[in-house]
Formats: C-alpha cells, structure tokens, sequence
C-alpha cells in the first residue's frame, strides 16, 4: 500500500493558507504567553541538570521518542501526517494540515551509596503545527522545551574539625520557539531548515553551611541567567522506492552553533545557624551584588547521520548516530569543562494491517534503544545514558472523513551515571502523551 500522504490534495490558495496559518500562529501566540508563565517550573529531578543549560531535551515527539528517538532519517510514518522537527527536511513530505500537542511526565529514583528517593513531574511539551505548501514543500511552527533544570542535593565535608555542608540547587529551563521550512527539490532529495528562538531562566543556588555551629554565618549564592538568542538547524534527505513497496531514506541534520545572549544576576549573603531546622533564617547582611552583567554563550556545532527503511504502511525500521561539540560551549568565555557528546539510537515500529477492521490491526506497536555519552565528566569519569523506549500509536475515528486523530504515547526507561566512585545513579521512567489532529484545511467550498 502507498503512503497516505501521496493521495492527499495539493492546496492551490494561497489566500486560504494565510488565513489558516495566521489563526494557527495567533492560537500559538497564546499558548506562548502560558508556556513563559509554566516555565519557571522545573520537569526534571537530575543531578546531572547542573551542568551547561541543563537536561537538553531533544526536538522529538512521542511517536519518534517510542522509536529510542530516531527522526533523521524519518520522513512518513504510517500513514498519517506528522511533524518531525528532529529533520526539517521532512516538511516537504506533509500532506495534510497537522497539529500536534502533548504532556509530558517522569519519575525518577535517584541513589548513592545506600540511600535512595523518589521524585515526580509533570508538564505540558509541545505545540506544533505542519502546514503543507504542495510541491514547493510545506513549513512548521511550533514551542517545544529546549532544555530543563532541577535539581537539590548536599555534599558534608570539613574544615579542620568544623562540620560543612555544601548545598546545590537549581530550577528553571530554555524553550524552544520555531519556524521551519522544507522543500523537495527533486523526485528523490529534499533539504529544509529551522530557525529557532531559545528563551528562558536558569536559576542555581550555592550555599556553604555550618550545621553544628550555632551562631555561624553560612555562605550563599544565588545566580540567575536569563538566555535569549537564535539557533539554526538545518537537514537533508535522499528517499528511494526499492520496488515491493519498499523504500530507503538517508538523512542529515546538523545545528550551526550560533551564540546566545544572557542577562546574569548575583546575590551573595550570609545567614545564620539556626539551632531549629525549620527556622527561617534572614540574611543578616549582602557580600556580593551585581545585576544585568551581558554576557555569551557560546553553543555547539551538532551533527547526526540516521536512516529508516519501510515497507508501505506496514513496517519501518531505522538508526541514528549523532555527535556534538560541546568542549567548545562556553559562558562569558569561561570553560565549565563540558566534553564532546555523542550516541546512537535504533528502533522502528510495526502496524499490522492499517485496512484492518481489527483495532488491534491498525494500532501502530514501537520500540526502541539509546545510548548516549553526555557532555558531563565528574572525576575523570564520562556520565552515559541508556534507555529503552516503547510506544503505541492509537487511531481514533475521523468526522466526515476530512479529519484524522492519533493519540501516540512513549515511554521511556532510562538509567543515567552510577554508583561507581560515589555518584548518583538516576533510574527514569519518561511518559510522552501527544495528540495529532490531520485535516484537509485547503479545500474550496462548493456552495458560497
């Protein structure tokens, strides 16, 4: 069976995709204004979101995040339009109007040495749009989280024979507002790109504590960073038809690096020890101020190679290497030691006959496996990630057969560092729930 996208009418009225797109950008608008007011809540519970901008999230909607996050080189994906930002190069293969939004949850046990605890979040993801342009190509829009910081633990120590303790904390993250476009430029090779705006508060706390030393002055530290700047993503892919129904597409995406501003704050007070651990504590004098300090940060070049094979409706198989240079991020030219990360992922998904009859036929079933070197390395010791993912793609019925729903959910058990030389060992469980709406918006009326 052919994909569904290649039956789907080409819009041929301009003036009618303006007006849809323009009340689509002011619907995003709106549900902009929310995502700043939500954002200052964090979603993640990692230790390791200490480290550069935080926990980067990745552009990946559930249905390539059940697939261990493949998406460069994914261009349909059973039958129904869907949006892959993770490759703007697969805008051109749109076929319908598609809208697209999730919620995303976790819940994480962390432990070191013998001491565990638990921790749970919830947020909304994701609001996206793919409109298509037919045979030019078609574009995206959409707010997505860039990247997410939580995170609260104590270090004890010493001084000479004086107990220490020293807290770290943090809350905050950056989104991700886009525009993309794509374009094939021939029966077998498309290109697009993404230019993004990343925005958002990184907020960290460092205190030196005195437990047992009553009258004591503690030390602490409270930063802020507010980031604001543009990205620019580019991709490419070559799909061939194999005969049988079968088909290969290569794809390519890569990040250009460009720098973002950030606005610092700090705050450097000192409070006494309180015999009472429930005693609020007020700072009895400020040693360190200052406010808007300008400063740059300076991101990395990133670059991922990945392809899927399919057969039709049925089946698509497919693996994504990628690489990223993060030994050159620095804020303000300092060097917070980041190191080069990279990983792979594999998996696919299978629907089992997509004219069944059958619910159970035309479920979408997905699966999938990352590994992933991150960019942290504590000790002389490199933090990896792995996970394995599984996801359900569930079609619910149309209305009058010009609109298509598919309710897609991933889940994502992952584990993150290790027990080896006293670090923390983050064991995940990651929830994606998004909705996809496909409708014909570009269709001329036949009665005024």
């Amino acid at each position: 069976m052919t994909h569904m996208q290649h039956h789907f009418p080409i819009p041929k009225y301009p003036n009618i995709i303006m007006q849809h797109t323009l009340k689509a950008f002011v619907f995003l608008v709106f549900l902009l204004s929310s995502t700043l007011i939500y954002g200052q809540r964090s979603t993640t519970s990692s230790p390791y979101s200490r480290f550069g901008l935080g926990e980067i999230r990745g552009d990946l909607l559930p249905q390539t995040r059940a697939m261990g996050g493949i998406a460069t080189g994914v261009r349909y994906l059973s039958g129904y339009g869907n949006i892959n930002v993770g490759n703007p190069a697969s805008y051109s293969a749109l076929g319908l109007t598609t809208v697209d939004v999730g919620v995303f949850g976790n819940v994480t046990q962390l432990s070191r040495s013998q001491l565990s605890e638990n921790s749970y979040n919830f947020a909304l993801s994701h609001i996206n749009f793919g409109i298509p342009l037919g045979r030019p190509g078609g574009i995206s829009f959409g707010i997505m989280p860039f990247s997410d910081v939580g995170f609260s633990y104590a270090i004890p120590g010493s001084i000479d024979t004086t107990d220490i303790r020293t807290v770290y904390a943090g809350a905050g993250g950056a989104t991700k507002a886009y525009l993309g476009y794509g374009v094939q430029l021939n029966k077998n090779f498309s290109v697009g790109a993404n230019v993004s705006y990343l925005f958002g508060t990184l907020n960290n706390i460092r205190s030196i504590e005195f437990p047992n030393d009553v009258g004591g002055l503690n030390v602490r530290i409270d930063s802020s960073q507010y980031i604001k700047g543009f990205s620019f993503d580019y991709g490419a892919q070559y799909f061939q038809p194999l005969g049988n129904n079968l088909s290969l597409t290569i794809g390519y995406t890569g990040t250009a690096g460009n720098p973002l501003n950030t606005t610092a704050s700090r705050v450097v007070t000192r409070t006494p020890t309180s015999v009472k651990d429930d005693f609020e504590n007020l700072p009895v004098d400020s040693i360190d101020t200052y406010e808007g300090q300008k400063q740059q940060i300076s991101m990395p070049m990133k670059h991922s190679v990945g392809f899927s094979f399919a057969k039709g409706n049925h089946w698509m198989i497919g693996g994504d290497f990628n690489y990223a240079k993060w030994s050159d991020f620095r804020i303000g030219g300092d060097n917070p030691g980041l190191t080069d990360s990279y990983g792979f992922s594999v998996g696919g998904q299978i629907t089992p006959d997509i004219t069944s009859v059958n619910y159970l036929g035309v479920v979408d079933y997905r699966l999938g496996f990352k590994y992933n070197k991150s960019y942290i390395n504590i000790a002389n010791q490199d933090i990896k990630q792995m996970a394995l993912t599984v996801g359900f793609g569930f079609p619910l019925p149309s209305l009058f057969g010009t609109s298509f729903y598919k309710i897609n959910f991933s889940t994502e058990f992952g584990q993150m560092g290790t027990l080896s030389n006293n670090l923390v060992r983050e064991r995940y469980i990651n929830f994606n729930l998004g909705f996809t709406l496909n409708e014909r918006w570009f269709r001329r009326n036949r009665y005024d």
